[in-house]
């Protein structure tokens, strides 16, 4: 007797295969939107600190201000260099929904440089 192969189940070895992958895709896209969004709060955070420490606002008021903006646990730095004003932002990206928490956190770093403006 001879028996005839069918193809029965392969379809079900080809998702078992590719499944995992196309998850692994979607994290990783996830994960670039999340170090993407990270950055664009980070930039804004140390353009809305550097606009408000240029404006005479008190360091606290003005770290405040850019505080709103940031991530929670973003660090902002004010350095008064005279006529201008530099802001660092760092946030930390620790990725999607803290599943990759065994994978170093990564660090957006965001500057920003605005003029003093005249006093009365």
């Amino acid at each position: 007797m001879h028996r005839m192969r069918t193809e029965a189940g392969a379809v079900t070895a080809e998702a078992a295969v590719v499944l995992p992958l196309l998850v692994l895709f979607t994290v990783g896209l996830v994960w670039l939107v999340a170090v993407g969004a990270t950055e664009v709060r980070a930039l804004d955070a140390a353009r809305e600190t550097a606009r408000a420490a240029a404006r005479g606002e008190a360091p606290e008021a003005s770290v405040g201000l850019g505080r709103r903006v940031a991530t929670a646990d973003a660090e902002i730095e004010v350095l008064d260099e005279g006529e201008t004003i530099l802001v660092t932002v760092d946030a930390p990206v620790r990725g999607p929904g803290g599943i990759f928490a065994f994978v170093p956190t990564y660090h957006v770093r965001a500057r920003a440089v605005a003029a003093q403006e005249p006093g009365p």
